[in-house]
């Protein structure tokens, strides 16, 4: 981790009662204050509706902290202020706070306000600031950090931005994506611009495909009522995966700061060959799953789940092939597929290498298929497995493939900080190599949205159905038949006699 210690500053939590607070962001901030990353002054200023005081905010935000005896002197950082975050007058309040807690701490205006609220608050909450002033850096650095999702269609991230920009500039702006805070994701641009290795092959004359898959063993739980308006596209390819498709495949970076990074992912989304209506249906495949028996309990289907309509045509799986335009990729697919109540929770980067020009030991059918492959596993167990053909000891040259792995948890010494640990750090910072840019957003929108108005202006769209506990349906492996390899599956079938993950 970057061991610089922030500058003093103020940290304002909207939403600071809801779930996300309580369960990562007082954690997070918790544990950069154990690796001394904080410098001080600094203070935590918790907002929402909810009547508290700042001793029952500290009781609460203990209650999800280990226990130690930092504990009194972290807390002794947090403050509550109550307000009601809809109405303008009410930030009058707000900004005496600031003012005062910054007289407390002797400490510049630097804020960095979080907006932990429901999307509908993420216009509301910047006007409101900056017609008390809270946006204005003349006494310091604001900052504001917007979780997704960052609109629901092409049109509605479009109308986001410009209300943000109105009161903030970009460079204000922080789009979080905690995919991107994963020391694996990072670790891609090390992996491909460090060694000379890789570098030279990191293309279409020596890759056939690759894929990114995200999957989730887990169904909407007590989401139904949500994601039945939100939807696999929706929820996880337009934001976190074509954020990793773009890491994969850009082109390297002048230097390595924000914009440089940033520009060069754009590139990508504007080298990625647009869908029409026509090509929807041969290029994307969405699933829901059904009702199933997973290590013999009976499993209810995605209309069954409570709050979800009962005849819904929402996706829960989604697979796609997508082909970029441009010199270093043109001809390599990039196949991305996601899905609830699947085998497994894992999300990992395949990269499928071409075989060598002549299989010079091919004494089998079974050899015919087993190229390179490199896996980049993000979550869980984060690490990086490489898959080569080696010799079988004994007589002859039967060959085999076996793999060379490396896990992050075998750096026993290293500190391996969560993604917003590591996000937060890097808003205090200033910089904002990990955070989504507001053009990148709109033009990974432009990509999915032929794809949603194929969906909802066609009743004849498919959707395939999949068993709870299965890889998806069968028509997602179609979309890949004639690749190397076809699908990655690191895991069984649930239905089958158990699970087991490679890496």
């Amino acid at each position: 981790m970057n061991m610089k210690k922030t500058e003093p500053h103020i940290l304002v939590i909207f939403g600071a009662s809801g779930d996300l607070t309580k369960r990562k962001l007082i954690p997070a901030i918790y544990n950069l204050h154990h690796q001394k990353l904080l410098g001080h002054p600094f203070a935590i200023l918790g907002v929402s509706r909810t009547q508290m005081s700042d001793e029952e905010f500290r009781e609460k935000m203990l209650e999800f902290l280990p226990e130690n005896e930092q504990n009194n002197d972290f807390v002794s950082h947090l403050h509550y202020e109550s307000i009601q975050t809809s109405e303008q007058d009410e930030y009058k309040k707000l900004k005496e706070r600031l003012d005062k807690l910054k007289k407390q701490l002797n400490a510049p205006g630097n804020i960095v306000f979080y907006l932990s609220t429901p999307p509908n608050m993420y216009p509301v909450i910047p006007m409101h600031l900056a017609s008390v002033g809270l946006n204005s850096q003349e006494d310091g650095f604001k900052r504001l950090i917007v979780e997704k999702p960052f609109g629901t269609n092409l049109e509605s991230a479009k109308s986001l931005n410009h209300d943000l920009l109105e009161y903030f500039n970009e460079e204000q702006l922080y789009r979080i994506d905690h995919y991107l805070g994963k020391e694996t994701v990072q670790n891609l641009l090390v992996l491909r611009f460090s060694n000379s290795l890789w570098e030279p092959l990191w293309n279409h004359k020596y890759i056939d495909n690759v894929q990114i898959t995200s999957s989730e063993s887990l169904g909407v739980e007590k989401r139904g009522g949500y994601y039945d308006h939100s939807g696999a596209l929706r929820d996880m390819v337009q934001n976190h995966l074509m954020q990793l498709l773009g890491l994969v495949a850009m082109e390297p970076p002048t230097v390595v700061n924000a914009d440089s990074i940033r520009n060069e992912m754009l590139k990508v989304f504007q080298s990625i060959r647009p869908l029409t209506p026509e090509t929807v249906s041969a290029n994307v495949v969405r699933g829901q799953y059904t009702s199933s028996r997973i290590k013999g309990i009976e499993v209810p289907g995605y209309r069954e789940e409570e709050g979800v309509n009962k005849q819904s045509r929402t996706e829960t799986f989604v697979a796609m092939k997508l082909q970029i335009d441009n010199w270093r990729w043109s001809g390599t697919p990039f196949f991305i597929r996601t899905g609830k109540k699947m085998p497994t929770r894992v999300t990992e980067i395949v990269i499928n290498f071409r075989p060598a020009p002549h299989l010079l030991f091919n004494s089998g059918e079974e050899q015919k298929s087993q190229p390179n492959q490199l896996v980049i596993r993000i979550q869980p167990d984060e690490g990086i497995l490489m898959k080569m053909g080696l010799k079988v000891p004994g007589a002859g040259f039967n060959v085999q493939p076996v793999n060379m792995n490396f896990r992050y948890a075998e750096l026993s010494e290293a500190y391996l900080p969560t993604a917003y640990e590591r996000l937060l750090l890097d808003c205090i910072h200033g910089d904002a190599t990990l955070y989504s840019r507001g053009d990148n957003v709109e033009k990974a929108w432009e990509l999915m949205q032929p794809i949603l108005n194929e969906w909802e202006n066609n009743p004849a769209a498919p959707l395939h159905g999949y068993p709870a506990g299965s890889w998806g349906p069968a028509e997602a492996d179609k979309l890949i038949s004639g690749h190397l390899n076809g699908w990655r599956y690191p895991c069984k079938n649930l239905s089958n006699d158990g699970e087991y993950c490679e890496l």
